[in-house]
Parts: structure tokens; C-alpha cells; sequence
């Protein structure tokens, strides 16, 4: 069952009925200010960090299930209603909402009233904009009061919701015309307040929660919005909210907009007070004044339009397929620059709260969006290795806003330290940029103890060498990179932490994991030695990586697959020996990847068993059989009823690890097929049962052995949209950058004919004709550029910043 459509032309998914199988969100925001807003208006905002800066309330775990956002009621005669259909929930006479890219715009019509609200955030803007257009569709004039509302969050959003005998307390606003200043703590250690304005002449307004509500009522009916008329309530301590009542007459046919401006403010110390206990609006007031028109409304849309055509012009495939067209073109690249931004801290299944910025998520995402934005996945790698420990490990997680290394959760992922060199990889090769190699990078955040980026990568690359177990595997210390197999942990205390305790000192369990990572990695790190002049350095790293290839095969295959990990007692986990979790997902995509067994005839095998063991028709679960019970040996993968997340889910996230690995030994059919499972868009139809947004992927699909097979969990923020972006351009279609060019690579369905990829690159763009006449899977026959032939099948830079026409013929 489909509940809306994509409408291509326009970057936009249409959702034609506000009961979707569950909200369904957008990402508001590019750089510094950010907001979610749901396709009923729900959602929140925030200033760079959703734990620390956090403008408005939402409530997690909430009846129903998205409570709390920016909503317009709309007053007409006694019957007030909302445009996104909740929280009022009215019933409406039309509703749409479209999610674009960076803006939604939400319709609702009811009793002859037409309401559209368009949300954004401007580039280079700290704050949301919000325009309201209502028009009187009637045939009679209307008289129409609109009030306006959000809930202020306190800053600290983990504070704010357990702190009360404080909070409630220290809530202050200003209110100067049609302003609404939010100032809670600016009295005391804080530099910056929140306003929410309007350009229009208020009737009234409201800024204490209880007297907007009424103590008793919910969003549905404020008993302000319900009478009419706003109680001009000025927050002391309690609730802070923001409302604005705007009165407004329309003839038949007539529209008017509003433009409400939700903003964030720093002053500098010295600039703090305009007088006694009064802040300083300037900064505030010429934020207001860029949208007190519809004109400034117009070109900040037009300015992001133009920014995002620009960003996916980077790479855009043609082809027959809508679907993959629209997935590679559109929603995949797009969901890859929420994650930039985001990593895993802030969407409708992450609080904000307790997660920053990932050690290894970071990492990887930047394999998805390096191609749009390079010069910021530079900054980001630069923060992500600020964070390392000297010995190579590094922290978990680290905080956006400040950049420091989270201590709480701390290190000890014995994964984390190869994925700097996953990711610093794919940007040199992007952009030719070796000079990043010796920018001076501090250790565990310590500016007074730096070393170049090379150093951090050796320091990688050394510390998997020098944390082997008796198999001569790398240790896995508290989690590789599924956090929930935790073969240190040993927990039997409720509510003790899976991932940060470690009652095991942690010397014999082993990753085959990670040993697959470090021969998929370790040549990337060979490769800059060599193109350092250090070719001791390289050919030492070589033998190390020869040594995990030979060591993987002789004590990490198990017969028909790779074996997953051995535990603490030296016992085989994901073997034929198991009786439940026999085999795992993540070592047969990475181990095949990196081309251990491919010679042999066992990464065949690996993928064959896959396909038997794994394979669902909604993708491929991540073990089987399921873990029944909790082993105290294994850790959180085992405390999952079968078929979620870790134990035996579809965990997106390392699909297209299994789809690299089938183009690895050429089976162009199988990737496609694989890809096709799991891609959004692809899905659409069943909705109902898929549940999360059509438009972006999801990090976890409830496995063959769940009571909800097929239903999705956890969308928008996950490393499946950097790995299925990887995988569909790279892998299967082929077009992979390269240290000295674009490598063109192709493993396909053999019934494709032709597609064409046109694709910018180190400023030039290449435009690439790609035809099959044999059905070939993989291989490349001739190449061309601008008629010329070219040896091999490597585009080179030519530096021109020209378009170069490129013919590429398979057989």
C-alpha cells in the first residue's frame, strides 16, 4: 500500500494522507542550525548539537507517538483546526505534504480555508523560517485568527527533562512587538537566547505554557485557541512557550502570508545587555528583517534550490529503472548529507541525547557524501582523528559542539581506528589532496600533543598489529563494529552497559571482522607509504597485511564460510559447530571484499552460503539461527527477541557489504538483486508493512525469524545510506575514484543494455556512456574519451574543468 508518490521533477515525496504506518520525517538545515520536522509538523530544532543547544521540546515515548513541533491553528468561528491535521486532528477537506530537500511544505484545507506551511532552514542561517499562506476558498468573506505555537526546551535537552526542581524555575522571555526572546540562564553562564517572530501586527500572544493550555489540556485544544483569544501570559519560571495570535480578514479568493522566523542568537560577552536585564536584539532584529517580506522568503528558497541541484549534480545516472534513477540521483546522495550532519545523534529514534558524533559512523559516512562537499569531509576527518588515544585507539563518539572525545562511553572498539584510514582514503582519492597527510592533528583532543595524519593512520593501522589474539587475529576488545557482540562484557546487572563495561581484561577474544577490515584497509595505508617515498614502511605493512590474509584462511574459515569471531574462552562464534548463530552477515561481505578466498574458490562459497542461510525477500538477516536465550558470553547481540536488530534482524547497514562483495567475484545479477531488496524506493508499495519512509533507508528490518517480518526501524541515520551509496555507484555501476583518476568498473544485471553516468570529478566532468551488447556481468572492452582511445580503464584528470565524453563498452 503506497500513502503518497515521488514527484521527481521536483526532489519531493508527496504524501497524500496524514495517518502514515508511522511519521515520517524531513531534515531541516545544512550547516549550524538543523530541525526535523514530521509530515504533521511535529519535530524540533537545534543550534549544532541536539543535546546541547536545543531550541524546542519533543517528547520521545510520547501519546501519540509525535507529540510536540511548530503548529498553526487556525481559529474560524468557533472551529480551530491545524494544516498537518495534528495535534488537533480535525478532520480535513484536502491535505498534502511535500517533503523536499532541506524544506516541507504541508497543506490542509477545512470549511473553505486553505492553509500551506513551508518550512527551511536558509543557508548560512541560524534559525528556521516558517511561511504561513492562507486563502479563502469560500464564496463568503472570512474572518480567521491564527495562532502560532512551540514549546521552548531548555538548552540542555537531557537537563531539561530530568531536572525539573531547577527548570522549573528559571524559564525566562522577553516580548517586544511581535517577538517572542527566549533567555533561560542568558542571566547567568550563557551567551545566547532564542526568539520566535512574525511579521505581522499580533492581536496577542502567549509565553506560559499553562496559560496557553490550560493545566489540563493537551496540544489538541489550548483553551486559548479554543476561546479565541490569547491570555498575553509572560512566562516566570514553569513552561516557557512561544505563541502568536495574528487576526486576518479575507475576501473570497483572497491570500495573505506570514512569515515566522524561529532563531538562535550569540552575543559576544561584552555585547550581551542592551540595558539592566534587557538583552541585545541586534543580531535578532537582522535576522527578522531578511524575511519581513515574501521577496526574502523567495530568494533563501531559490539559494537552497540552487545549492542542492548543485551538490547532486556531482554524480546522476540515467537509466530505464525510475526507481534506481531516482535513488541514486535524488534520496540516497541526500540522506548521505543528513548523516554528515547528524551521524547518529538526532532523529525519531535517536534523542539527540545520549549519542554524538561516531568514531566509526563518521568514517564511514563520509564515503557517501566526500564526492558533494570534499573541502568539509577534509574538517571532518581532521575532528574524527583529533579524537585518537596515541596508541591508535581512539574514542567511540565525540560531541559536535565542542569536538571533545566522549568520555563516557570512552574506547576500546577495536574497529574504530582502521575506519580513519577507510576514510581518509576515499577523500584523497577524490580530490588529489595528499597534502592532508601532514596536517598537524592533535591526540585525544590534546592541542599540545599533535602529529601529522599520516602518523594517526600508522598509528591505525599498528594498533590492530599489536592487539592480535592466539589465532594471530586482532582482538576485538569491547565491540567491533556490531557494538552489540560483546565478548568482554560478562554483564548480569540490569541496566549496566553493554558496550562500556568490560569485566574481562579482554586478550583472547578475536574479530575475523575485523582481521577482513584490516586486508580491506591495510593496502589503502601501503599505498600513501609508497606515495610518500616510503617504501620500507610500505612493504612492512604489506607483509603484515599478507600474514591476516593467510592467518583469516587458515583460522577463519570454517568450510563454507568465515567464521565470525572466537570468544573469550577460545570458542568459535558464527561456526557449524554453534548450535544457534552458525553463521554471520558481516564477515562473508567484508572477508570477500578485501579478496580473501576469491582465488581459492571459498568466497563462492561464503556468498553461496548467504544466499541460503541469511537471504529473506526483505534482505539479508545478520545471523542465523537466532540467539534463543542470553549468553552471558556474547553479550547484547543475545538479549534481542529473534528476528531484531543484532540478533538475526536485517540490519542494513552491511547488505551492501554482501552486494560489494558479489561484484568482488562478478556476479553483476545477484548485487542488483541484493541492492533492489533493501533500497527505499523499491518498497514503496508496501508501506504498510515497511512502515518507515519510503524515501530513505532505514538501519534495521525485523528479520524471517521476527512476529513483524519486513516492518523497519531506525530511518534516516545509519551508515546503510553511505554503504548502499558505495555499493550502487561504485561497485555495480562502476564509476570509482581513484588516486591518479576515475576507474570504470561495471558489474550489472547482464540483461542491461546502456546507462550513462555523468559524473564530476577533481572539477572536470565526465559524461559516460556505458553499453553491454554481449550481456556481460563485468569487464570492461574499450574505453574512450572525446573519441580518443584509452588504454586501460582508468579516466585520467585532465584539469580543465571541461566536460569530456566518455564511451565505455562491456563484454
Amino acid at each position: 500500500m503506497k500513502y503518497g508518490f515521488f514527484d521527481d521533477a521536483r526532489k519531493e515525496y508527496v504524501i497524500q494522507t496524514p495517518k502514515t504506518p508511522y511519521p515520517w520525517i524531513n531534515y531541516l538545515g545544512t550547516k549550524d542550525f538543523f530541525g526535523l520536522m514530521s509530515n504533521t509538523g511535529g519535530g524540533y530544532a537545534f543550534y549544532r548539537d541536539a543535546r546541547l543547544r536545543r531550541l524546542t521540546r519533543y517528547r520521545y515515548n510520547s501519546i501519540p507517538v509525535d507529540n510536540g513541533g511548530r503548529y498553526f491553528y487556525l481559529y474560524d468561528d468557533g472551529d480551530f483546526w491545524t494544516p498537518g491535521w495534528m495535534p488537533v486532528k480535525k478532520e480535513l477537506d484536502f491535505y498534502e505534504c511535500r517533503h523536499g530537500l532541506g524544506y516541507t511544505r504541508i497543506t490542509g484545507e477545512r470549511n473553505g480555508i486553505l492553509a500551506e506551511q513551508l518550512a527551511f532552514v536558509p543557508l548560512e542561517y541560524n534559525g528556521e523560517v516558517h511561511q504561513l499562506t492562507v486563502t479563502n476558498t469560500s464564496a463568503a468573506p472570512k474572518k480567521i485568527k491564527l495562532f502560532s505555537f512551540i514549546e521552548f526546551c531548555l538548552w540542555n535537552a537531557y537537563d531539561d527533562m530530568t531536572n525539573f526542581q531547577r527548570n522549573l524555575s528559571t524559564g525566562e522571555v522577553e516580548v517586544k512587538g511581535s517577538v517572542i526572546y527566549h533567555k533561560t540562564e542568558y542571566r547567568e553562564r550563557r551567551n545566547h537566547y532564542a526568539f520566535f517572530a512574525v511579521n505581522r501586527e499580533i492581536a496577542g500572544f502567549d509565553t506560559d505554557r499553562e496559560s496557553f493550555l490550560g493545566l489540563y489540556n493537551g496540544l489538541e485544544a489550548p483553551q486559548t485557541v479554543a476561546a479565541g483569544k490569547s491570555a498575553n501570559s509572560v512566562a516566570s519560571g514553569w513552561s516557557p512557550v512561544a505563541s502568536h495570535c495574528v487576526e486576518m480578514e479575507l475576501a473570497p479568493g483572497e491570500s495573505t502570508s506570514l512569515n515566522f522566523v524561529l532563531g538562535y542568537v550569540e552575543n559576544p560577552e561584552e555585547d550581551k545587555w542592551e540595558a539592566p536585564g534587557v538583552i541585545n536584539k541586534t543580531r535578532a532584529e537582522a535576522m527578522i528583517a531578511r524575511f519581513a517580506d515574501d521577496a526574502g522568503v523567495q530568494e533563501a528558497m531559490d539559494e537552497l534550490e540552487e545549492y542542492w541541484s548543485r551538490l547532486l549534480s556531482k554524480y546522476m545516472i540515467q537509466s530505464r529503472d525510475d526507481k534506481l534513477n531516482r535513488m541514486v540521483n535524488i534520496w540516497n546522495p541526500y540522506q548521505c548529507m543528513v548523516t554528515f550532519n547528524m551521524s547518529r545523534s538526532a532523529s525519531y529514534f535517536e534523542s539527540g541525547i545520549g549519542r554524538g558524533m561516531g568514531f566509526r559512523d563518521s568514517n564511514q559516512d563520509l564515503l557517501g557524501f566526500v564526492h558533494q562537499i570534499p573541502e568539509r569531509a577534509r574538517e571532518r576527518i581532521l575532528d574524527i582523528a583529533s579524537t585518537q588515544f596515541e596508541n591508535g585507539g581512539a574514542y567511540h563518539q565525540y560531541q559536535p559542539l565542542t569536538k571533545q572525545g566522549n568520555n563516557e562511553v570512552g574506547g576500546g572498539f577495536n574497529d574504530d581506528p582502521l575506519w580513519l584510514i577507510v576514510g581518509t582514503a576515499a577523500y584523497i582519492k577524490e580530490t588529489g589532496d595528499f597534502a592532508i597527510l601532514d596536517e598537524q592533528v592533535p591526540f585525544d583532543c590534546n592541542p599540545a600533543n599533535t602529529a601529522t595524519l599520516f602518523e594517526h593512520l600508522k598509528r591505525s593501522f599498528y594498533h590492530v598489529v599489536e592487539n592480535l589474539g592466539p589465532h594471530g587475529l586482532p582482538l576485538i576488545g569491547r565491540a567491533d563494529w556490531n557494538d552489540c557482540l560483546n565478548l568482554n562484557c560478562f554483564s548480569d546487572v540490569p541496566d549496566e552497559s553493554f558496550q562500556t563495561t568490560q569485566h574481562i581484561e579482554g586478550r583472547t577474544a578475536e574479530s575475523v571482522f575485523i582481521a577482513g577490515l584490516f586486508v580491506f584497509a591495510g593496502p589503502e595505508f601501503a599505498e600513501l607509504c609508497k606515495r610518500r617515498g616510503l617504501a620500507e614502511e610500505a612493504s612492512a605493512a604489506e607483509k603484515h597485511i599478507q600474514t591476516m590474509r593467510e592467518t583469516t584462511l587458515e583460522h577463519g574459515f570454517d568450510g563454507n564460510w568465515f567464521l565470525r569471531a572466537y570468544d573469550h574462552y577460545g570458542q568459535k562464534v558464527g561456526s557449524k559447530e554453534c548450535d544457534e548463530g552458525k553463521i554471520f552477515i558481516e564477515p562473508q561481505g567484508f572477508c570477500v571484499m578485501a579478496g580473501i578466498g576469491v582465488e581459492e574458490g571459498l568466497a563462492q562459497k561464503a556468498l553461496d552460503s548467504v544466499a541460503e542461510r541469511l537471504e529473506t525477500p526483505y534482505g539479508i538477516v545478520l545471523q542465523n539461527p537466532p540467539y534463543s536465550k542470553y549468553y552471558i558470553n556474547l553479550g547484547e547481540i543475545s538479549s534481542y527477541p529473534p528476528g531484531y536488530k543484532e540478533n538475526a534482524g536485517i540490519f542494513c547497514h552491511n547488505n551492501p557489504w554482501v552486494m560489494m562483495a558479489e561484484t568482488v567475484i562478478g556476479r553483476g545479477d545477484r548485487a542488483f538483486e541484493l541492492y533492489r531488496k533493501i533500497a527505499p524506493a523499491y518498497l514503496e508499495e508496501i508501506s504498510e508493512i515497511h512502515r518507515t519512509e519510503p524515501y530513505v533507508y532505514s538501519q534495521m528490518i525485523a528479520g524471517k525469524d521476527a512476529v513483524r517480518q519486513g516492518e523497519a526501524k531506525n530511518s534516516w541515520l545509519t551508515g546503510t545510506a553511505a554503504w548502499n551509496f558505495v555499493a550502487i555507484t561504485q561497485s555495480i555501476l562502476g564509476i570509482q575514484p581513484d588516486y591518479d583518476g576515475l576507474k570504470v568498473d561495471p558489474c550489472i544485471p547482464a540483461g542491461w543494455e546502456e546507462y550513462t553516468i555523468t559524473r564530476v570529478f577533481r572539477g572536470d566532468t565526465y559524461v559516460i556512456h556505458i553499453t553491454n551488447p554481449n550481456h556481460a556481468t563485468k569487464g570492461v572492452v574499450s574505453v574512450s574519451v572525446d573519441g580518443s582511445a584509452v588504454q586501460g580503464n582508468i579516466l585520467p584528470v585532465y584539469g580543465d574543468g571541461q566536460t569530456h565524453t566518455v564511451e565505455v563498452v562491456l563484454g
